[in-house]
């Protein structure tokens, strides 16, 4: 009679296995994996919207439809960051004419409102974007940890043991290297996001950079007409 000496070596029943601190770093991994996965989608939504809105804006106010724009600069509820640029622009510039300042002080006055505008729109953009980096850089190393604990206990469990073989400590070794698995599998989508996103966010906010300098010179030739 044959005595089956093979252990279950399925994912789920390493898990199972595992030590309480193990796991607890395993559930660990996972939320941050899976709060990363749902930040980039979301981040990935709004970046798309917002690139699209500006593309939109430019598109028709470079395009003959500045007079329509300025018409609803005014209404409430807020549009792309772009225009929301724009309109901060514009208000200050209005504001400021109809108290009979200098020029070069309703353009400096815009600008600074501009400038303002585009620094809340993009620390709005960029919410929540550390986290990326966060989980990229540490999820690795909480992996490693959870290895490391795991191989001690592994080793650990075979000290009251006569003749160590590798059947008896491949179980435990195999359950701690899964919790650098999920570290890596975190990490990676966190790390090619977060270069992914800063790149884009970098290139929006070289648009605004140029929009707003365009419309400076737009105002001051406005000035100049006046």
């Amino acid at each position: 009679m044959e005595i089956a000496l093979t252990q279950d070596m399925s994912f789920i029943a390493l898990v199972a296995q595992a030590s309480w601190v193990v796991k607890g770093v395993m559930l660990l991994l996972l939320f941050a994996s899976v709060a990363s996965w749902w930040l980039i989608f979301e981040k990935w939504f709004t970046l798309r919207r917002e690139q699209r809105q500006s593309e939109a804006f430019e598109r028709e106010f470079w395009g003959g439809g500045s007079e329509e724009i300025i018409k609803r600069a005014d209404d409430e509820g807020r549009r792309g960051s772009l225009e929301e640029v724009f309109r901060a622009g514009l208000r200050e510039f209005r504001m400021k004419r109809k108290l009979n300042m200098e020029p070069q002080s309703v353009l400096e006055s815009a600008r600074r409102a501009m400038r303002a505008a585009y620094q809340r729109e993009m620390d709005q953009i960029e919410s929540h974007l550390p986290f990326l980096a966060t989980v990229g850089s540490v999820s690795p190393y909480i992996g490693l940890f959870g290895t490391v604990w795991g191989i001690m206990n592994a080793f650990r469990g075979l000290a009251n043991v006569a003749q160590a073989t590798l059947a008896q400590v491949a179980p435990g070794i195999a359950e701690a290297l899964i919790a650098t698995a999920i570290g890596l599998f975190a990490a990676i989508p966190a790390v090619v996001a977060y270069n992914r996103f800063t790149h884009d966010i970098d290139r929006l906010a070289n648009r605004h950079d140029v929009f707003m300098e365009e419309f400076s010179n737009e105002m001051q030739r406005e000035m100049g007409r006046a």
